[in-house]
């Protein structure tokens, strides 16, 4: 069997549904698909690329995040479901070392690479046909146009006759000021970029109770609710943390300089909310924060967050955790963690925030659910959109986190009590 015939015969809303049929036949430089959870957007990008892997024999696919630790468990696993939502596993190979996916019949590639390590990504030699796609998933984190347009150039050069260069990048609009609204949404009649917002009333397989979820959160936190579900540019105005920068630095060079102490706070969640790690160095006498590593999971039970952190190496770290949680804190002391509850006191949150406002933030590129949190974190309003004395409850995890790390230097200016 030619697996071309059955891609060619299978119908597109059977498949992906409605609500891309431009986004699928647009074929310039750029698609550019902002969107809300559930919204198809990555699930459709997926489809689309193995069924035009298998309709161009020349192509090959490039796939971005901004770490490339984020692959495997994403747009990797991703496209192995469209691979088997379409009934073409037998063609395609799945490796991990090195991360890529092969078309057997022809030898074309997708190669996955991280922009933490920038020479993979710009010295890529493909084997058969040419690199005229490349797909850059969470596009959001992605925080320096510079970086971008490195990627850009990369897909240059003359193509196989009926091919196309093209760069799709999806991703959820957290934050209004990001450089992709500039750059690809606020231009009028361009040929080649497509910018399209979709959103959850698009996917028709979604069922009542997940719909359900969506329309809770229209009502018990609209501002998100605007975001994550609808798709709509997040606002930035009001944010809590302004003084930070996102700046690659050497880790070990940080820890030598005098003085420099490493702090480590947790927060935890689990179904709804992701529990986190924060890994930071703090330089005291200048007053200075640097944030070089951090978990960021859902899902995770007590034994597991062990187990991560095991992983990550920081076995040996003093950890100060949010202390409401008393009997996950014990349950990892037993397992071997040293970490030990916050000790939390009246205002201790905005307290903390207004300490932590005077330090310099300088955060490592890796840390992108960092950075996405710091980059929303805003005063709430009222109803009338006055602004009121405290943050919202959202992206606060792993910045609450990072309060806990801080508390015994915070409460030394008497912060806290």
């Amino acid at each position: 069997m030619n697996p071309s015939d059955k891609i060619n015969k299978i119908r597109l809303p059977a498949v992906v549904g409605k609500g891309y049929k431009t986004f699928w036949n647009f074929k310039g430089r750029y698609r550019v698909v902002k969107g809300g959870r559930g919204s198809k957007k990555s699930t459709t990008t997926a489809l689309w690329f193995i069924v035009n892997l298998i309709k161009y024999p020349a192509a090959n696919l490039l796939v971005i995040r901004k770490t490339g630790r984020t692959i495997k468990d994403s747009v990797y696993t991703q496209l192995k479901w469209a691979v088997h939502r379409l009934g073409v596993d037998a063609f395609f190979d799945f490796k991990l070392s090195p991360l890529e996916v092969v078309y057997k019949p022809t030898g074309q590639k997708i190669y996955f690479r991280g922009l933490d390590d920038p020479l993979k990504v710009t010295s890529i030699t493909v084997d058969t046909g040419c690199l005229c796609w490349m797909w850059i998933e969470e596009a959001y984190e992605v925080m320096k146009q510079d970086d971008f347009e490195v990627l850009n150039e990369s897909i240059r050069g003359e193509v196989s006759e009926g091919l196309f260069k093209q760069i799709t990048l999806t991703f959820n609009p957290w934050n209004e000021k990001h450089w992709i609204k500039k750059r690809f949404f606020d231009v009028e009649g361009d040929p080649d970029i497509l910018a399209i917002t979709t959103n959850y009333l698009c996917n028709e397989w979604l069922d009542e109770a997940d719909r359900r979820v969506f329309e809770r959160m229209k009502i018990q936190n609209p501002r998100r609710y605007e975001v994550a579900a609808l798709g709509h540019w997040g606002i930035s105005e009001g944010l809590i943390y302004d003084h930070w920068k996102e700046e690659a630095f050497d880790i070990e060079k940080v820890k030598k300089i005098p003085g420099v102490v490493s702090v480590f706070g947790m927060d935890f969640g689990y179904t709804n909310d992701p529990s986190t790690l924060f890994c930071g160095l703090y330089d005291k006498d200048n007053k200075r924060l640097y944030v070089f590593d951090e978990l960021y999971e859902k899902g995770l039970s007590n034994k597991r967050i062990f187990e991560r952190v095991s992983e990550m190496g920081y076995l040996k770290e003093r950890i100060i955790a949010d202390s409401a949680e008393p009997k996950s804190i014990d349950e990892l002391k037993g397992y071997g963690m040293r970490v030990k509850g916050a000790r939390k006191g009246n205002d201790s949150v905005l307290n903390g925030i207004q300490w932590i406002q005077d330090l310099e933030i300088i955060i490592h590129p890796r840390n992108v659910n960092f950075l996405t949190e710091i980059s929303n974190y805003t005063w709430d309003k009222d109803k009338f959109g006055n602004k009121l004395n405290q943050p919202i409850d959202d992206f606060n995890h792993i910045l609450d986190a990072m309060r806990y790390a801080l508390e015994p230097f915070i409460k030394e200016q008497k912060w806290l009590f």
